[in-house]
């Protein structure tokens, strides 16, 4: 697959220091800045950060994250992953991303959501009984921002425009833009009625069942006359240079991060069998190199997707391990990746 395009994601976890005590968010910003660094360096398409606003993330500006990176690299697209549309304004996450493609001459790139969690909501001010009116209503702005001509919009969420001019223009003329979904219909018709491309958030169970929601991605957007871009997907993995390894540095980081999300939503603890079960069957990428590339590789033949990020941090796994499995996927994995691919 010539133009397959491999990535990785984090939310700025906060990493532990050498005595295994979390380290500051101001911290943990640097160290993301410097694995972005690092995957620049091994060839990465693409870095995506995500915005959260809860403790365990430094990161809840991407964009500002992104300006940073783009000073210390070169090539690496810049990602968001997501940018929270629905508690922020259509406006300024153009403007702030234009301000990032100049910065880094036109590598950054926004992927929209909904938002796994709902802090921003109240957190801006927002209510939450409005949660999909804020997400259509913005992101029908944001894709006419998208032509960089004078916009008219009008809605409930936001002020009107009229014949307004946004500035900074972009030196291509477009600003990349995706939507990240998790799995809703509504969303996946909506993203294929405003012809954007789709990154698919597959973070648990067979990556197979995801099958019928690229094809009604596709589907919508022939129906709808748009154009059906390669499906992007990113789900959760970890590099070590063996198996056990990477499964004993990967768990108990994961454990404690996915039962303070559970507990939030009612799931039940997590048992390690059901990890084992999830590393082998489902949708993380743990493991080894060779391991690792060949599931990657498995799921991209499966699913037919043209991109592919590993969310390579959850938890407090030590920086070293961090920089460790950045390594080790630009510089093995994603290799053999296309190497098996290309068969």
């Amino acid at each position: 697959m010539e133009d397959l395009v491999l990535g990785l994601d984090t939310f700025g976890d906060i990493p532990a220091d050498d005595s295994g005590a979390p380290v500051s968010h101001a911290a943990a910003i640097r160290q993301v800045v410097e694995e972005a660094v690092l995957a620049d360096e091994l060839g990465v398409d693409i870095i995506a950060v995500g915005e959260h606003h809860r403790p365990e993330y430094s990161i809840s500006t991407p964009e500002t994250v992104l300006a940073g990176i783009a000073s210390r690299t070169s090539r690496i697209k810049l990602a968001s992953g997501v940018t929270v549309l629905s508690s922020d304004d259509p406006v300024r996450v153009f403007q702030r991303f234009a301000t990032v493609d100049a910065i880094s001459h036109g590598r950054a790139q926004t992927i929209l959501g909904r938002g796994s969690f709902t802090e921003s909501f109240p957190l801006f001010g927002y209510d939450l009984s409005d949660y999909d009116l804020l997400f259509e209503e913005k992101l029908e702005l944001f894709v006419k921002l998208l032509a960089e001509e004078p916009v008219t919009w009008s809605g409930t969420t936001r002020a009107a425009l009229d014949n307004a001019e946004v500035f900074p223009k972009t030196e291509s003329g477009r600003l990349d833009t995706w939507v990240g979904v998790g799995g809703s219909p509504q969303s996946l018709v909506r993203t294929a009625r405003h012809g954007l491309p789709l990154m698919l958030a597959i973070i648990g169970g067979s990556p197979q069942r995801f099958e019928p929601h690229i094809d009604l991605y596709r589907r919508a957007a022939e129906q709808f006359g748009t154009h059906p871009h390669p499906v992007g997907m990113h789900s959760p993995g970890f590099v070590a240079d063996t198996d056990e390894e990477a499964k004993e540095l990967y768990y108990p980081s994961y454990k404690v991060i996915r039962d303070r999300i559970g507990a939030l939503r009612g799931w039940p603890p997590v048992r390690r069998a059901e990890f084992d079960a999830e590393v082998e069957h489902g949708s993380m990428y743990i493991g080894a190199p060779e391991t690792v590339a060949r599931k990657i590789a498995r799921t991209i033949t499966a699913l037919g997707v043209g991109r592919f990020d590993m969310i390579y941090s959850a938890g407090d796994q030590p920086a070293s391990a961090r920089m460790r499995t950045v390594e080790l996927f630009g510089a093995k994995v994603a290799p053999m990746v296309r190497d098996i691919l290309a068969g």
